[in-house]
C-alpha cells in the first residue's frame, strides 16, 4: 500500500506497535491510566484528539500554490493539533470522547470546520501559510472561541502579563471562520452585543512556552519536569520531534513519550458547511507512536490551557511545587512581574497589530527535508 493512500484498515494492525504490558501508568494530557486495566479507555482518549496529517488534493493555497503539504507541512499540522486540543477543551471539555459514526455536538463540528483545508477555515493550512506560529495570530480572528494566547518567551512566564491579557476585553468583530448562517458568540454572548465588545472576567488562556532543553540532546535532568507537564490537567501537550520529523506529543509511559504523527498523506476532505463532516480520518484509531525521551530534539514548545482564572492559579501552584522537587531541573521560570532584563512586554501578547510573531516563526517554521527547530 502506498504511503500516500494509507487508511485505517491498512494501518490498524500492520506497523503500529501496541502499548507495552507494564504496570507503569500511562499519562495522556493530564489523565492517568493503567495499561493493564484501561487499555480501551487509553485508545478512546487518543482517538478523541484531533489528528491532522499531510493531505493531498486540497484547493491550491493562494489560488495557484501547492495542493498538498506532503514533505513540508508536518510542523504546521502539529501546530494545528495543539490548537485543536485547546478548542476541544474550550468548547467540549477534556472529558468529551469521539466515537465512530456517533452523532457529535454541533460545537465539535464547528471546531473541526475551523481546521479544514480551505481558505475560509480559520486555522486551515491555507490561513497558516508561512508557519505554525501563525496559528497564534489566527486565534485573534476566532471570536467564537475568544481565546487569549500568550507566548512566554525567554523561558519565563510572567503572571502579571498573563492576567492582563486574560482580563482584557475582546472585540468580537473579525474574520468569520464558520458558516455565515451560524450564530457568532463570544464567551457565550452574541457578537455585536454591548457595542460590539464583550468583556469577561477571564478569557480562556492558551499558554505556549518555547524551550530549549539542552544543546544537541535533551539534558536528562529535564526529563522529570517534562513528564510532569503531561500530568497537569491543563496540559495541551508538546510540539517537538527529532531531526527531520515533527510530532505532537500527548503523554508518556515510563521513559517513552507518546505522540501523534502527521507523516501520513491522506486525501483532503471535501469542505462541508454543515454537519456531519466526514471525520474518521481526523482521529487516530490505531496505537499512537512512542519514542524515548532521549531521542527528542532539545527544542520544544510546551502548551497549557486554562479555561478559568482558577485553572491558571492552580497551574501556577503546580509549577511552584515542581520547582521544589529534588532531582528535577525547572524548564522555565514563573515570576510575578516582568523582570527588568526582559524588554518590551507587549511583544509577548500577540494581537491583531502585533508584528513580533516572527520570533515565534523562528521556532515553529521547518521543512521535513531540512528540519531543525531553532532556539530563541
Amino acid at each position: 500500500v502506498s504511503v500516500a493512500t494509507l487508511t485505517y484498515d491498512t494501518l490498524r494492525f500492520a506497523e503500529f506497535e501496541d502499548f507495552p504490558e507494564t504496570s507503569e501508568p500511562v499519562w495522556i494530557l493530564g489523565r492517568k491510566y493503567s495499561i493493564l486495566t484501561e487499555k480501551d479507555e487509553i485508545l478512546a482518549d487518543v482517538a478523541s484528539r484531533l489528528w491532522f496529517t499531510y493531505r493531498k488534493n486540497f484547493p491550491a493555497i493562494g489560488g495557484t500554490g501547492p495542493t498538498s503539504d506532503t514533505g513540508w507541512g508536518c510542523m504546521l499540522r502539529c501546530g494545528q493539533m495543539i490548537f485543536a486540543q485547546a478548542l476541544v477543551c474550550r468548547h467540549l471539555g477534556r472529558d468529551w470522547r469521539w466515537a465512530q459514526r456517533k452523532r457529535q455536538p454541533d460545537s465539535y463540528c464547528r471546531v473541526l470546520q475551523a481546521f479544514l483545508d480551505r481558505k475560509d477555515s480559520c486555522y486551515s493550512i491555507h490561513q497558516i501559510g508561512g508557519g505554525a506560529g501563525a496559528s497564534v495570530k489566527l486565534a485573534v480572528f476566532d471570536a467564537w472561541s475568544a481565546l487569549a494566547v500568550h507566548v512566554a518567551m525567554d523561558n519565563t512566564v510572567v503572571m502579571a502579563d498573563v492576567s492582563e491579557l486574560c482580563r482584557s476585553g475582546l472585540p468580537c468583530a473579525g474574520a468569520e471562520a464558520f458558516p455565515a448562517d451560524s450564530e457568532r458568540h463570544c464567551n457565550g454572548f452574541p457578537a455585536g452585543a454591548e457595542g460590539g465588545e464583550c468583556t469577561a472576567p477571564w478569557r480562556p488562556l492558551v499558554l505556549l512556552i518555547p524551550l530549549r532543553l539542552g544543546l544537541a540532546d535533551v539534558n536528562a535532568a529535564y526529563a522529570g519536569t517534562l513528564k510532569h507537564c503531561f500530568r497537569m490537567p491543563q496540559s495541551l501537550g508538546v510540539i517537538g520531534g527529532k531531526p527531520n520529523s515533527a510530532h505532537y506529543f500527548i503523554g508518556y509511559v515510563g521513559e517513552e513519550l507518546i505522540y501523534l504523527d502527521p507523516h501520513t498523506t491522506q486525501p483532503a476532505v471535501a469542505a462541508a458547511d454543515r454537519c456531519p463532516v466526514p471525520d474518521e480520518s481526523f482521529h487516530c484509531q490505531h496505537p499512537p507512536g512512542r519514542m524515548s525521551i532521549t531521542e527528542l530534539d532539545p527544542s520544544i514548545a510546551v502548551g497549557f490551557f486554562c479555561k478559568t482564572e482558577d485553572d491558571f492559579n492552580d497551574w501556577c501552584q503546580q509549577v511552584r511545587k515542581l520547582s521544589l522537587l529534588g532531582g528535577a531541573l525547572p524548564m522555565f521560570e514563573l515570576v510575578e512581574q516582568q523582570p527588568s532584563h526582559l524588554a518590551c512586554p507587549d511583544v509577548l501578547n500577540l494581537s491583531l497589530d502585533s508584528s513580533d510573531a516572527e520570533r515565534l516563526e523562528r521556532f515553529f517554521d521547518s521543512e521535513d527535508e531540512d528540519f531543525e527547530i531553532l532556539s530563541l
